[in-house]
Formats: structure tokens, sequence, C-alpha cells
């Protein structure tokens, strides 16, 4: 299975790891290889995730972060969003539209 990272997913990744990265040195680094690491797990388990809005989501293990993705044609996954789970549920779907 191939994955495709849209520019809307990625927007997020950027914006989340400048934000680690004013935490700590060097965190923003490691969300950035820990959210990787969760999306390329997708090759062997997408699909299997919980759908909520109409997207597969998958829960990050390290951090509070969802990926919202969908399955396309059985062999392309098509990540949409990345998105933090600390806020207004109003506001992530809205984000999900």
């Amino acid at each position: 299975m191939r994955i495709k990272i849209l520019s809307s997913a990625l927007e997020d990744l950027y914006e989340a790891r400048l934000f680690y990265e004013q935490q700590g040195v060097g965190l923003g680094d490691y969300f950035f290889d820990s959210l990787f690491s969760d999306i390329d797990s997708l090759v062997l388990y997408g699909g299997i995730h919980r759908k909520v809005a109409g997207y597969h989501r998958l829960l990050s293990k390290r951090f509070p972060y969802a990926i919202y993705y969908t399955v396309e044609n059985q062999d392309l996954i098509l990540v949409t969003r990345v998105l933090d789970l600390r806020q207004d549920p109003k506001k992530i779907r809205r984000a999900l539209r």
C-alpha cells in the first residue's frame, strides 16, 4: 500500500512541530519522527481504524494527535489531516470538512 500525505496534513505537522520545538529543544524533531512513524504504520494497518466524520482515525502513540485518512482503491492511503485532540471538538469537525 502507498501513502500520500496531503498538503493540509503537512501544514498541520509543520505547525505542531514548531509548537513542540518551542516547548523544548529537540522536542519538535521527536514529535515529527513519532508522527511519521505512526503514519508509516498505515502501510500495514491502514483501514482498520475507527471512522470519525467519514475518515479513519489513527491515534498517535506518543502525542495527543489524531491522523485522519481515507483508503482509496485498496492500494492508496490519503492522509488528510493531523489534528491536536486537545482542541474543541467543533473545531476538529470544521477542519475535517
